[in-house]
C-alpha cells in the first residue's frame, strides 16, 4: 500500500511553532494560508499569555500598535490552530518530543538577552537594562518583583533607538497619562511617587543615524508635564551627514531632522520634568559613590568618520563630560539566548540559519524539519510588521521541503497525542479560549477603573483565574 500523502485533510501537515509573538503568529498565518496544504498548527509559549513583545514589550501607552493582536485573534480562531501556553521547551516538552508529534518545528522566540556596554562601572547598582524595565512596567510575569530606584533625580537613557524613546517617555508621564495606558499596576503606582525630574536620551552618532521614527520623537513634544530640548549644536548636520542626507533624498528622514531641529535649545514651558536628546556622545565610564550606586556618568564627544562601504560611524575625540546621574538603563539591543537543543550562534545572538532554514555550521547542513522566524532568526531589528515578511520567507522554504518529502517522520502525528503526553506530565497548559476568557477578565477589570486594560502579571492568578 502506498504511503498517505502528507498535507491532505486525512493526513495533515503537522507544524509546533515555539513561542507567539508577532512572528510565530504571522508564521501561523502564513501556514494556514495554503492553498494546496492541509496544515494543523500547535503554537506554543512558556507565558500563560500569546502575543510576545506586543503584550510585554510595545510602550502601554500605544494602544494603537497593539491591535495588531485583532490579526491575530482571527489567525488563532481557525480551526488548525492550537495555543499551548505555560509550556515551556527543556522543561514540560524537550526537542526530542516534539520530533515524535510534529513533521515540522518552527522556533519564534525573540531575543531575551541583552547587549552590555563593556564600559568600566557598568556593575554599579542602578544601572539596568532597558529590556528589563520594560517588562517591568508591562506586566511580565517574569519581571514583576523587580525594583527600580525611582528616588532619584536624574536618569539616563543610553541608546536612540524606539525603546530608547519608550522609557525615557514613561519616566516622564504623568499618573494621569499612565492611567490611560494598560500599564501593569505596580508600575503605576511606583512611577506616581517617582522622584525623577531631568532624563537624558543619549545616542553616539548624529540626528541623521538616530534609530526612532519619527512618530516617536514627534510625541517628546506633546507629553502633558515634561519639555524636551537639545543642544542646538548637537541638531546640526556634520558635513558627511548632510552629503549622505543628500544623497538618500528620504522624505521621512529629512522630516526627522526637521522635526528634531525644532527641538534644538528648546527653553521650556515651566513643565516639572526636562527631557534632554543628546547626540554624538557615548558613555565612557560609570562613577559610583562609597555605597556602590551610580552617581555620575563620564561621556565623550563622538566624530563620525566614512568607512570603506560608505556608512557612517563615529568616533571618540578628546572632548569628555561628566554628567551627575543616579539611574541608567542601557538600550543598545536586545540579544537572543540559546534554546535546549536548538543550534544557536553565540557570537550573533541568533539561531544559524540560511532564509529561515536552521544550519549547522560545522557540518554545513540543514538540520531536517527545524526552522526560524523573527528576531531569533535575523537579531533585534525592525517594527511588529518587519516579522511579516520574514515569517513568509520562512514558510515558502517549508513548503518546499515539504515538496521534497524533507520533513521529519514522526511517530504520534494525530492531534490529540501532544494533549496526552502535557496531561501524562501533569502540565496545566492554557488554550486560547482560556486566554479569552482571561481577557475578557482583564478589560473587564479595566473598564471599572476607567483604564484599556488591568493585566494579569502572576502565572498562579492566570492558572486560579481559568480553573474557576
Amino acid at each position: 500500500m502506498a504511503e498517505q500523502k502528507i498535507g491532505t485533510a486525512d493526513n495533515p501537515l503537522r507544524v509546533a511553532i515555539i513561542g507567539s509573538g508577532p512572528a510565530g503568529f504571522y508564521a501561523a498565518e502564513s501556514l494556514l494560508k495554503q492553498k494546496n496544504v492541509v496544515v494543523e498548527v500547535d503554537v506554543f509559549d512558556r507565558l500563560p499569555t500569546p502575543f510576545g513583545l506586543v503584550r510585554a514589550g510595545v510602550a502601554p501607552d500605544h494602544l494603537k500598535i497593539k491591535s495588531v493582536t485583532k490579526a491575530f485573534d482571527r489567525t488563532a480562531k481557525k480551526p488548525n490552530f492550537r495555543f499551548f501556553g505555560n509550556v515551556e521547551l527543556g522543561k514540560d516538552i524537550n526537542v526530542e518530543d516534539l520530533h515524535q508529534y510534529y513533521h515540522q518545528i518552527l522556533y519564534s522566540t525573540g531575543t531575551e538577552g541583552d547587549r552590555m556596554l563593556n564600559i568600566p562601572g557598568e556593575d554599579l547598582n542602578n544601572i539596568h537594562s532597558a529590556r528589563e524595565f520594560v517588562a517591568w512596567y508591562n506586566g511580565h510575569p517574569d519581571y514583576k518583583d523587580y525594583e527600580f530606584d525611582l528616588s532619584q533625580e536624574k536618569a539616563a537613557v543610553i541608546g536612540v533607538g524606539n525603546v530608547a524613546v519608550d522609557v525615557a517617555r514613561i519616566l516622564c508621564r504623568t499618573t494621569e497619562e499612565l492611567h490611560k495606558s494598560d500599564m501593569a499596576t505596580h508600575a503605576i503606582e511606583a512611577l506616581a511617587k517617582s522622584n525623577i525630574k531631568e532624563v537624558y536620551i543619549l545616542g553616539r552618532r548624529g540626528i541623521a543615524q538616530a534609530a526612532f521614527t519619527n512618530s516617536e520623537i514627534r510625541e517628546l513634544g506633546e507629553m502633558m508635564d515634561a519639555d524636551t530640548t537639545i543642544p542646538a549644536a548637537e541638531t546640526m548636520l556634520d558635513a558627511l551627514s548632510e552629503s549622505d542626507v543628500k544623497t538618500k533624498n528620504n522624505k521621512a528622514l529629512n522630516k526627522k531632522i526637521e522635526i528634531i531641529q525644532n527641538y534644538a535649545d528648546h527653553a521650556g514651558t515651566g513643565k516639572s520634568r526636562l527631557l534632554t536628546l543628546r547626540f554624538l556622545v557615548s558613555p565612557v565610564e560609570f562613577i559610583g559613590d562609597d555605597n556602590g550606586n551610580i552617581k555620575a556618568m563620564r561621556i565623550v564627544k563622538n566624530e563620525l568618520y566614512e568607512k570603506d562601504d560608505g556608512t557612517l560611524r563615529p568616533r571618540a575625540t578628546e572632548n569628555f563630560e561628566e554628567i551627575p546621574i543616579g539611574l541608567v538603563f542601557r538600550s543598545v539591543g536586545y540579544r537572543g539566548k540559546p534554546l535546549p537543543g536548538v543550534l544557536f550562534k553565540a557570537s550573533w545572538g541568533t539561531i544559524p540559519n540560511r532564509k529561515g532554514r536552521i544550519f549547522n555550521e560545522e557540518t554545513e547542513e540543514f538540520v531536517l524539519g527545524e526552522y526560524t522566524a523573527g528576531w531569533i532568526k535575523r537579531g533585534p531589528s525592525g517594527v511588529v510588521g518587519t516579522n511579516k515578511a520574514d515569517a513568509v520567507e520562512t514558510v515558502k522554504c517549508m513548503m518546499e521541503d515539504l515538496t521534497e518529502n524533507k520533513i521529519l517522520s514522526p511517530s504520534h502525528p494525530d492531534k490529540e497525542a501532544i494533549e496526552m503526553l502535557l496531561k501524562e506530565r501533569n502540565v496545566k497548559y492554557i488554550s486560547y479560549q482560556d486566554w479569552l476568557k482571561l481577557d475578557e477578565i482583564e478589560l473587564a477589570k479595566g473598564k471599572e477603573q476607567g483604564r484599556p486594560r488591568v493585566k494579569f502579571v502572576s502565572i498562579e492568578d492566570v492558572l486560579a483565574s481559568v480553573e474557576k
